[in-house]
C-alpha cells in the first residue's frame, strides 16, 4: 500500500542528520550536565552550545532560552508565571488560539479571577487590530496579550511585528506561541519587541519531547516546575542532552535551506490547490489558507462537498489507503468534538461538512499529492 503523510503540521519526519547527531550524543555524551566531573561538563558544554545555536537563529541572548519539553510546557510556564508572579490581571487572546493557551487561560480565570478579553476576528479568523488596540486602551489593568504567530489549523499568520509594537506602546505583555512558525519564518526577537515565546523541535524535523520558551531578559518569570537549578532556576530537571542537541541540529539545517525548502513547499502547496480545485467541484479553503500572503506556506484546510451521512467514513478512508492527515489539530483528533477554530470562522452549512488539513514538508513529492487526489475523487464520485 502506498504511504502519503500530510500531517506535519501534527509532527515532522526527523531528518537523517538529526537522528544521527542524536544517536551520537546518546552513545558519548551520558554525564549529567549538572554534575561538575568531566562527563558531566562535556554534557554542559553541548547543552550550551546548543542554547547558543538556537539562541543564533533568533537573534537573541543565549541566556533567554530555556529548554523545556515543548511548546504546550513553555505556553503554560510563561502563562501561569506572568499572573502568579508578575502581577498580570487581565489577558487579550483570541478564541482560534492553541488549547495549551486557551485552557491555561481558563485555569487561570478560575483560579485567579483573571478577566479575559478575546478579540474580533473577520470571517477568515484573522485578528482585527483595531479591536485589539481598543482593548490594549479600554483598561489600566496589568495586561498580557497571548496570540499565536501561524496558526495551527488554518494557517494564518499574524502581523506580529504590528502586535509587539501595539502591546509596547500600551505597556502590555506580549506572548506569542511560535509553535508553527519557527523553522519556517525568519523570526528577529531583537527587532520584534515580544516578551515571550513558545517553540517545539518536533514541528521542524527535531525530536519530539524538547522545545524550548524565549522569555525576555529581566521580565521576571518564575519557574512552574521546580526541585532544582536547571535552566537558570525556571526549569528543574535534568535536560534530555540528546533530545536538545537533536532540536538545535533540526533549526540550523531548517535555516541554512529555508528559502530552497520554503520554495518546493509554496510550489507543492499551490498545485495541491489547484488540483483540488479542478477536479473536485465545491471545494472550499477555511481561513485563508489558500492566501500565501496571509497564510502559512505549509498547510491547506479544505472544506469538502461531502454529505454528512458520508463524511464519517473519510479519515477512516484516507487512512486505510494510506493517506496521513488530520480533520484538525493532532491535540483534538481523538475528541468527538469539533475543531473549536472552525466553529469560530465557518458558516453553519460548511461546519456541516468535513473539514481536513493537509500540511506539507519538503519530504512530500508531487505525485503525493496526484494520488492524493484521486483517493478523494473515488471516494467523493463513488
Amino acid at each position: 500500500m502506498k504511504k502519503v503523510y500530510f500531517d506535519s503540521a501534527a509532527t515532522t519526519q526527523l531528518r537523517s542528520e538529526v537522528i544521527r547527531c542524536i544517536s551520537e550524543v546518546l552513545k558519548t555524551e551520558y554525564g549529567n550536565p549538572s554534575s561538575t566531573h568531566a562527563y558531566g561538563r562535556s554534557s554542559k558544554s553541548l547543552l550550551e552550545n546548543a542554547r547558543k545555536e538556537i539562541a543564533k537563529h533568533l537573534n537573541v541572548s543565549a541566556s533567554e532560552i530555556i529548554f523545556t519539553s515543548g511548546g504546550t510546557e513553555a505556553d503554560n510556564l510563561i502563562l501561569n508565571s506572568c499572573v502568579r508572579d508578575l502581577g498580570v490581571t487581565r489577558i487579550i487572546s483570541s478564541k482560534i488560539e492553541h488549547h495549551a493557551v486557551l485552557y491555561a487561560i481558563k485555569m487561570l480565570q478560575e483560579k485567579y479571577d483573571v478577566s479575559v478579553d478575546y478579540v474580533k476576528l473577520d470571517e477568515c479568523g484573522h485578528i482585527d487590530y483595531d479591536h485589539l488596540e481598543e482593548l490594549l486602551k479600554s483598561s489600566d489593568k496589568k495586561t498580557l496579550v497571548s496570540l499565536m504567530h501561524v496558526n495551527n489549523e488554518v494557517g494564518n499568520v499574524l502581523e506580529i511585528d504590528k502586535v509587539a509594537k501595539l502591546c509596547l506602546q500600551n505597556d502590555a505583555l506580549f506572548h506569542s506561541d511560535t509553535v508553527q512558525s519557527v523553522g519556517h519564518y525568519e523570526v528577529d526577537f531583537s527587532e520584534t519587541p515580544i516578551h515571550f515565546a513558545a517553540v517545539a523541535a518536533h514541528k521542524f524535523h527535531g525530536p519530539k519531547g524538547a522545545g524550548f520558551a524565549f522569555i525576555r531578559k529581566n521580565t521576571g518569570l518564575q519557574p512552574l516546575i521546580v526541585g532544582g537549578a536547571q535552566e537558570r532556576g525556571l526549569r528543574a530537571g535534568t535536560e534530555a542532552v540528546y533530545a536538545i542537541a537533536g532540536m538545535a541540529e533540526a533549526l540550523k539545517i531548517s535555516y541554512q535551506n529555508l528559502t530552497k525548502e520554503r520554495a518546493y513547499i509554496t510550489e507543492l502547496k499551490d498545485y495541491f490547490k489547484d488540483q483540488l480545485v479542478t477536479h473536485i467541484k465545491g471545494v472550499k479553503f477555511n481561513g485563508s489558507c489558500d492566501d500565501n500572503e496571509r497564510s502559512t506556506y505549509t498547510l491547506l484546510n479544505v472544506c469538502l462537498p461531502i454529505p454528512p451521512e458520508k463524511s464519517m467514513m473519510l479519515l477512516f478512508q484516507l487512512d486505510l489507503n494510506g493517506i496521513a492527515c488530520s480533520k484538525g489539530s493532532a491535540c483534538q483528533s481523538g475528541s468527538t468534538k469539533g475543531s473549536h477554530v472552525l466553529t469560530e470562522i465557518l458558516a453553519e452549512e460548511d461546519l456541516s461538512k468535513p473539514s481536513i488539513r493537509f500540511s506539507f514538508s519538503s519530504f512530500n513529492t508531487k505525485e503525493e499529492v496526484d494520488y492524493v487526489i484521486e483517493v478523494l475523487k473515488t471516494f467523493i464520485n463513488g
